[in-house]
């Protein structure tokens, strides 16, 4: 399968592992700055290979390569959308790094033109991979926690000034939104998807704590309510000192309790049913090795869309789970800036909506 990349900053050496790991061709590359690419291939030691091309322009390439089958879209936030738009509109299958757009609008878009022209559009909530989030998963579908009560998720973590100064983008508006959007994107997702998908209102509160020089909220924090009566707390920020401390994910049922803790939700810190099997025990203590807070899972997340876009079928994390997850982010930034609580579904909101609010 012949595959390109979009965007060669700070995620994108996860993209190539994954690319390699799953041997696709990899036809070409494109960055705004040219240096980007050279560098990131060096890391895999792909810098001699004379089979990817360079672009600085992913239209021009596109044209170029009309054989391309996949891309990857690992850019400024901001920019998702249209190239995500451009790629589809090209029959192209397309993985849209997080957040899949920054506007309600445009992720509605994505779903119905990827649907009208029929491409595989996934979503990179990589974490949805992770061994111990898919051990929780396979015993909430298994019916283990009975009747869920509550859950939250907590994205406890550090991003200091030399962060934000990498890439200008960072922290604007237009471009990346705050800690809720960039860093919490992830587990908010796990939060949605495990306690039933069905949100009825959220309510929010942001706040500019620390990073003065930022547009967005290095603080926010949430509650849900569920349609099926369940509730949830979002706590996500990058005000820890002095460094990352956790993403963990609590999910609180009748007849079961998990707290999935690490620094990404890679570790089983509490596994306790009811129905206690001999695998329980196994899992209770489970600590999933990564090098990175971005985990193992883009490796398995390709896999799944190389074998979506062979059987035609939707991706395990697809377009519409992106969407959701945006839609929590953007319901608590309405929710930030009016001091109501936000209905679900929510239309017409976009992270420039929030332009001047600290």
């Amino acid at each position: 399968m012949k595959y390109a990349l979009i965007g060669c900053g700070r995620i994108a050496v996860n993209h190539v592992k994954a690319v390699l790991n799953n041997q696709l061709e990899f036809v070409a590359a494109c960055d705004v700055t040219l240096e980007n690419i050279e560098s990131l291939l060096a890391k895999q030691d792909l810098n001699q290979d004379s089979t990817i091309a360079r672009y600085a322009d992913y239209k021009k390439m596109i044209e170029e390569h009309p054989e391309i089958e996949l891309a990857a879209i690992a850019t400024p936030s901001g920019m998702h959308a249209e190239i995500a738009l451009y790629c589809i509109d090209h029959g192209i299958n397309v993985i849209i790094e997080k957040p899949i757009a920054m506007s309600i609008n445009d992720a509605d878009e994505i779903i119905r033109r990827s649907e009208e022209k029929g491409v595989v559009v996934c979503a990179c909530h990589q974490n949805r991979f992770n061994v111990a989030v898919q051990k929780t998963r396979r015993a909430l579908e298994a019916g283990r926690f009975g009747k869920l009560s509550h859950g939250s998720i907590h994205v406890r973590w550090n991003r200091n000034q030399n962060y934000y100064e990498q890439a200008p983008w960072r922290g604007t508006w237009l471009q990346d939104g705050g800690c809720l959007m960039n860093q919490c994107i992830h587990g908010i997702d796990l939060l949605r998807w495990m306690m039933g998908d069905e949100v009825d209102t959220v309510y929010g509160v942001t706040r500019q704590q620390q990073h003065p020089y930022l547009e967005a909220e290095d603080i926010g924090m949430a509650v849900l309510t569920f349609k099926n009566g369940a509730v949830a707390t979002i706590e996500g920020t990058t005000n820890v000192y002095p460094q990352n401390l956790e993403e963990t994910l609590y999910l609180f049922g009748e007849n079961g309790t998990v707290k999935v803790g690490g620094k990404s939700t890679n570790n089983l810190d509490v596994w306790d049913f009811l129905d206690e099997t001999e695998e329980d025990q196994e899992n209770k203590g489970l600590e999933e090795q990564t090098s990175n807070v971005y985990g193992n899972g883009h490796t398995s997340l390709y896999a799944d869309v190389i074998d979506a876009i062979a059987k035609h079928r939707k991706p395990y994390v697809d377009a519409v789970a992106g969407r959701n997850a945006l839609e929590i982010i953007l319901a608590i930034y309405k929710s930030a800036k009016t001091g109501q609580p936000v209905k679900l579904p929510l239309t017409d909101f976009s992270s420039m909506d929030m332009e001047g609010e600290f």
